[in-house]
């Protein structure tokens, strides 16, 4: 693998693991009642975040987990719990109460103070664990390893295509003014409920495979990793919480020749 192969392989890899184009209606129904503005300047958070968070990793590997003794199915459970507070208050419209709520306050909030305040609501567990969940994380720790190949230039280059997921995490989540406009508030209201009801599903899957891969025997691997193809399976044998199995839980395996 060259330094070009390496940055394409990454770059796909990632963008397929985050998928910021997908979690664009997500992003729209848990922004709901927030101003134009403010929604844009919540996206250019995350998407920092998402870049701090993801270099963090890729420069210094699993040793924030290691310091804490944390594994990679526990984390996957705790995620998942957080996704399903997250997916219950959507399904039941908790949020766009609080939403309106808000809006009815009789102090204005500024922009940037209405991006902070979403951004602070969002960022767990919507940025972490559904935009950066432990498939992106491990699928960085591997690219890590190859970039140690090509030395400095090698991590330099790493961080630029995070740098460049970042900015399509910003260029996607400004279309959801669009989204607004098409559905309309009812639409928005019965979308809001139906994406928190597979949030929650999603959470639920989460745990499972935590458990999967923390327990013995305790959850059936088809439960944990199900509609997977044969030639899928066998690449994941073990959900021990290694790095390979759980890039490859997430419906892609590392892009590495």
């Amino acid at each position: 693998m060259d330094l070009a192969d390496f940055a394409i392989n990454f770059f796909v890899a990632l963008f397929a693991l985050i998928d910021p184009v997908g979690s664009v209606p997500l992003f729209a129904a848990a922004t709901t009642g927030a101003t134009r503005s403010g929604r844009r300047l919540t996206a250019v958070y995350i998407a920092i975040f998402a870049f701090a968070f993801l270099s963090f990793f890729f420069l210094t590997g699993l040793a924030l987990l290691r310091f804490f003794s944390i594994s990679m199915p526990a984390f996957r459970i705790a995620g998942g719990i957080l996704l399903l507070l997250l997916g219950l208050d959507m399904a039941r419209g908790d949020i766009v109460q609080t939403a309106n709520a808000s809006g009815r306050e009789g102090v204005a909030l500024s922009t940037r103070a209405d991006a902070l305040m979403q951004f602070e609501r969002l960022i767990v567990p919507f940025g972490m664990p559904l935009l950066i969940g432990p498939g992106a994380i491990s699928s960085v720790v591997i690219y890590a390893e190859e970039a140690r190949k090509f030395g400095a230039t090698g991590f330099a280059i790493g961080v630029a295509v995070i740098g460049a997921i970042a900015l399509l995490i910003v260029a996607a989540f400004w279309f959801t003014e669009v989204i607004s406009k098409v559905l309309g508030r009812v639409g928005a209201a019965v979308v809001i409920r139906v994406l928190g009801l597979i949030l929650c599903a999603m959470a639920v899957q989460f745990m499972l495979v935590g458990l999967a891969g923390s327990t013995m025997n305790l959850v059936r691997r088809d439960t944990a990793t199900p509609y997977q193809t044969p030639v899928q399976k066998g690449s994941q044998k073990d959900l021990s919480g290694n790095a390979t199995g759980l890039a490859g839980h997430q419906g892609h395996a590392p892009f590495l020749r």
